[in-house]
């Protein structure tokens, strides 16, 4: 994990980033559904934030939710900020990278997925998955 990011300005972002990481991951943009690699990922090992390298998600936390995202119904305990976001007329949890404040998408509760009954809506275009070693 890099240290300090939360202190770069957004034009030291837009030379770290590519165009379409930093639309999503600094202006809390959204890829489209079904594009991101890690939709269909079953690849065991922890998903970073793709800004900063902090790990987020472990892999047995990821479900097939069949929304077009990579679904996790935990994040790793202390990783994650949330924000209430009422942007499209409705009352959803914006969650974010807690290291380097980087938007990486939204939880939903209640919906019954898992026992755990979370489901945390991701942009691949957020992530880096680091494969667990055979």
């Amino acid at each position: 994990m890099e240290q300090n990011v939360s202190r770069l300005s957004e034009d030291e972002w837009r030379v770290r980033l590519n165009p379409e990481e930093f639309r999503v991951l600094r202006q809390a943009g959204t890829e489209a559904p079904w594009s991101g690699e890690y939709v269909e990922t079953k690849t065991p090992g922890t998903y970073r934030c793709r800004a900063c390298k902090a790990a987020l998600f472990d892999s047995v936390t990821k479900f097939d939710s069949h929304c077009g995202w990579p679904s996790f119904d935990e994040a790793i305990p202390g990783t994650i900020r949330y924000i209430e976001d009422r942007s499209l007329g409705m009352v959803r949890v914006e969650v974010r990278c807690a290291n380097c404040d980087s938007h990486l998408g939204h939880r939903f509760d209640g919906e019954g997925f898992t026992a755990k009954d979370a489901r945390y809506c991701i942009n691949s275009i957020c992530l880096d998955l680091e494969a667990k070693p055979s």
